[in-house]
């Protein structure tokens, strides 16, 4: 007989370990199921992994004989608790937790078969499973672009990247957002010669502007190769001086790399589920609505990458929680004004709410303030290059709308800016808030400031 519970979670992701744990907390009965890693990318091949790298890639860059590739490989492989003999990561730690919450965890290709019925196959068997709830965690992988020629080349993704034991001899980044800007410039500053290759006419397209100029200037400033406005249209393995590859690129030039990162977008793998039995087209015809509402159906909730709007981890978090909770009657709904966004480059740019562009377009009488990182004194301090700290107001409510920032410490600064937008704080409460002196935030309160008196003048 096919066991019964509240929720069978397909994607053991960081939304399916969200959702699990939730769920556990609140007594309800749980199956999860993962066909690979329990854990999901972040901590095997993405966030965790290219953190370390980063962090290892500085301190070589800041004094090469004090830090090796080799000891970023292993701290790297320790970090992701990967034997040295071993090919991939041990996901024990994510799975012992799980199980020691009450969850049972399968291993297996899972899809449903009809409405509240789930099966689980792997090594000949098939496990059938009842759900009061089906919970959609199945996260992205890599988008292979259509190009002629790509494939004959054994390309990296960030899996190959981030788990690469050999420095390559040049690396050729196809795409120009979060994940292709870190890891060019973790390669570039261990002496691999690296050029990204972007279509659009800026690094980060969905970032703030000058975060996106910030982390431009300081990838050239390694000397990583940028090359804007061009897309990769063609192909040829090994065609290159010492046997690198070459790209031939929309502008009639060439790029060229011996490792080729696909860095383009993400693929959601949601055709094969079966989703159908609860009435989403798995056609293509629709588009899937990426637009996290989480519950699709009545018993059927789509969490994390495929959810949308945006793709990070931390939104996976929240929604794993918040599909819980909405399941179980709780009068809750998404909340993205606030959806915080990081780049761990160096600097780090970080950025929540949205832009004055964005907020005028929205119908917004917005205005907006901005500091000079460098010459701040925090910056004077850190003898920074580059950076800025900006805020958008809207007029009307007096209330922040918008923050951006490329600076050392962005990604916990943006922080206070994303309590601010979350809880509607008053400018006259931000303002009158004591910062710390000469931090990041100090900036904020001078900024504040200004916004507080700009906006008495328009009442």
């Amino acid at each position: 007989m096919p066991e019964t519970f509240d929720f069978v979670i397909i994607g053991a992701g960081p939304a399916g370990e969200s959702a699990a744990f939730e769920a556990r907390h609140r007594g309800a009965s749980v199956a999860i199921i993962d066909r690979r890693w329990v854990g999901g990318s972040c901590p095997h091949i993405g966030c965790l992994p290219s953190k370390s790298l980063l962090d290892s890639a500085a301190r070589h860059h800041a004094n090469a004989a004090s830090w090796s590739w080799q000891q970023t490989s292993e701290r790297r492989d320790w970090m992701i608790n990967r034997a040295a003999d071993a090919a991939e990561p041990d996901d024990s730690s994510h799975v012992k937790p799980l199980e020691a919450a009450g969850a049972v965890v399968y291993r297996g290709d899972a899809s449903v078969a009809t409405r509240g019925v789930v099966d689980v196959r792997h090594d000949g068997a098939v496990h059938r499973l009842e759900a009061r709830n089906v919970v959609i965690a199945v996260g992205s992988h890599s988008k292979v672009p259509p190009v002629p020629g790509l494939e004959s080349i054994r390309v990296w993704t960030n899996r190959e990247a981030t788990l690469a034991r050999e420095l390559p001899k040049s690396l050729l980044v196809l795409g120009g957002g979060p994940t292709g800007c870190e890891l060019a410039q973790a390669y570039v500053r261990f002496g691999v010669p690296v050029t990204i290759v972007q279509s659009g006419t800026r690094l980060m397209p969905t970032d703030h502007p000058r975060n996106s100029a910030t982390v431009t200037e300081a990838l050239r400033e390694d000397g990583v190769v940028v090359r804007l406005g061009a897309r990769a249209v063609a192909a040829r393995a090994g065609a290159g001086a010492d046997g690198a590859h070459v790209i031939d690129l929309s502008d009639d030039t060439t790029a060229e790399g011996h490792a080729i990162l696909l860095a383009v977008g993400r693929d959601f793998p949601l055709d094969d589920l079966g989703l159908e039995c609860y009435g989403v087209d798995t056609t293509g015809r629709t588009p899937f609505p990426r637009d996290g509402r989480l519950k699709v159906a009545d018993g059927l909730w789509v969490i994390g990458d495929p959810a949308g709007p945006e793709l990070h981890t931390h939104q996976a978090h929240y929604q794993g929680e918040v599909a819980i909770r909405m399941a179980l009657g709780d009068p809750v709904t998404p909340d993205y004004r606030a959806l915080p966004r990081a780049a761990y480059t160096d600097p780090e740019a970080a950025f929540v709410g949205v832009s004055l562009e964005q907020a005028i377009a929205d119908g917004i009488d917005a205005v907006e303030f901005v500091a000079d990182f460098a010459t701040s004194t925090r910056g004077y301090g850190v003898q920074a290059k580059r950076g800025h700290v900006t805020v958008v107001f809207d007029r009307v409510s007096r209330t922040l709308v918008g923050a951006a920032m490329a600076c050392p410490d962005a990604s916990a600064a943006i922080h206070e800016c994303v309590l601010a937008i979350r809880a509607r704080v008053p400018v006259e409460v931000l303002a009158d808030t004591i910062h710390a002196f000469p931090s990041t935030s100090r900036i904020l309160n001078g900024l504040f400031a200004d916004a507080r008196r700009a906006l008495l003048t328009t009442r």
